[in-house]
């Protein structure tokens, strides 16, 4: 059921502005916007930094993949969780205690001395991203409502593209620049200040909100999710990663029962009136639950495109990270342009706008493939400009309004758990969609060398052309026939 200002009053406790304010402002949106840009710039800027890491650290290529697959799967894991503990406690207060544990570990990784020690202080890092990034779109659902809305979830979907697509060059220009000799370990060390400075404030501008329901935390149900979600994430990245070992293949089946076991014991604790980690009756929305399934296939075909451009780009076109960086630069200009009309858009393509935005993307990496492959290894790259400034466009008019769409169609006294789902759905994706790319991409590379690299590049881009087709096609399914 879609909330309103009146509903997001009524079930929500503590909903209080900030001290001194007669309201909630935009500084809300500021504070958490921090946070949603350090923790997906932190799952991108990583793949930059890993020549480095292995060079300084010693790293085998398995403990390099584990740097970044750590985070990943911590991340994406711990989200469901994060946002039930955000609805029984207090989201800006699980936002506070994220974003400590946030800076905290990322303190520890640019001081690690090892490889095993970076595994696990990223493991924490993502643990505790986990933990904040749930409340972000709690705390946007219920402190801003009717058009604030909408603009603050189209604020929200041009930061987290804009982490993705400014990863690569970021990360790329402070390594280039090698601080003080701190090489990989600057793309940690420039969270603190970040961190710090927003929780300094996070108080201050943040009202504080949580279910009416109460309850305690369903420690069972959390333990099953976790471990559900690390057995298909971890299987499907690492299982494409070392060439699909049978440990993996058992890990994926595990999880086939372990998700039934969690299904069944939140059905069960519904029915004895106990509180479930998430409440199954929020997917009796059409919106959200079709919705969530339109955001799986949408970002199975956005997050893992940064992937497979940045391989094509360093290691088939020889570009340097920097030099990478300032290409996905335009893919950003894109998805810049099109986030900030979003809203314009809406009104005028109403929920068109939903199918439309996955069909551009898919044209985007048509032409871009198309592109790659007349280049070949000679062509000079600007030629491929034009195609991803199309692809960013359908990424900007996809991400914020999609997402705020989903989310206004759960009851808003769930809404860090619905967020929680959102998000889990969000970075999940990313990762499996990594995976996939993995698996047709390398096989289709034969030799490695730089002229595989084109059509290798545009057998990757297959299978998230038809996720992006086939998200086009669920969103039109969010709302009843006749509405269509």
């Amino acid at each position: 059921m879609t909330t309103d200002a009146a509903s997001t009053t009524s079930v929500e406790e503590g909903v209080r502005p900030p001290a001194g304010t007669g309201g909630p402002g935009w500084g809300a949106l500021a504070i958490v916007m921090v946070g949603t840009f350090l923790t997906v710039l932190d799952y991108f800027i990583t793949n930059v930094a890993v020549p480095s890491v292995q060079a300084d650290l010693q790293a085998s290529h398995a403990q390099s993949q584990l740097v970044v697959v750590g985070y990943g799967v911590a991340f994406t894991a711990g989200m469901i969780t994060g946002g039930r503990l955000g609805d029984l406690y207090g989201r800006r207060r699980m936002f506070a205690l994220g974003m400590l544990g946030f800076t905290l570990a990322s303190g520890l990784c640019a001081a690690a001395q090892g490889a095993d020690a970076l595994i696990v202080f990223r493991v924490l890092q993502g643990a505790a991203a986990a933990l904040m990034v749930p409340q972000v779109l709690g705390i946007l659902a219920v402190v801003y409502t009717g058009a604030a809305r909408a603009r603050a979830f189209v604020v929200y979907g041009l930061v987290v593209g804009l982490a993705g697509v400014f990863g690569q060059a970021i990360g790329g220009a402070l390594i280039s620049v090698d601080v003080a000799g701190l090489t990989w370990r600057t793309i940690f060390l420039i969270n603190l200040p970040v961190g710090a400075a927003a929780l300094v404030l996070t108080p201050r501008l943040i009202p504080e909100s949580r279910s009416a329901e109460g309850g305690r935390l369903d420690l069972v149900g959390a333990l099953l999710s976790t471990v559900t979600l690390v057995a298909v994430v971890f299987s499907l990245v690492e299982g494409q990663e070392r060439d699909w070992p049978l440990w993996s293949w058992l890990l994926l089946a595990a999880a086939v029962p372990l998700g039934a076991g969690f299904v069944a014991h939140q059905r069960r604790r519904m029915r004895r009136r106990l509180s479930p980690l998430i409440d199954l009756s929020l997917f009796s929305s059409r919106t959200f639950s079709v919705g969530l399934a339109g955001m799986l296939s949408y970002f199975l075909a956005m997050g893992s495109f940064f992937f497979l451009l940045a391989l094509y780009l360093q290691q088939g076109r020889g570009l340097s990270p920097a030099e990478a960086g300032l290409v996905f630069l335009t893919l950003g200009g894109g998805y810049f342009g099109s986030s900030m009309l979003s809203t314009k858009l809406a009104a005028q393509l109403g929920h068109r706008l939903y199918s439309t935005g996955p069909l551009l993307l898919a044209t985007g990496y048509v032409l871009t493939a198309a592109t790659a492959r007349w280049l070949g290894t000679d062509g000079h790259i600007l030629w491929i400009l034009p195609p991803l400034v199309l692809a960013g466009i359908g990424m900007g008019m996809t991400t914020g309004p999609l997402t705020g769409a989903v989310l206004a169609g759960a009851d808003a006294q769930h809404a860090a758990a619905a967020s929680g789902a959102a998000n889990t759905v969000q970075e999940g994706a990313v990762a499996v969609g990594v995976a996939v790319v993995g698996t047709v991409f390398f096989p289709a590379l034969g030799e490695a060398a730089p002229e595989d690299y084109p059509h290798a590049f545009g057998v990757g881009l297959i299978p998230l052309v038809v996720f992006c087709l086939a998200a086009s096609v669920i969103v039109r399914y969010m709302r009843p026939r006749e509405q269509r």
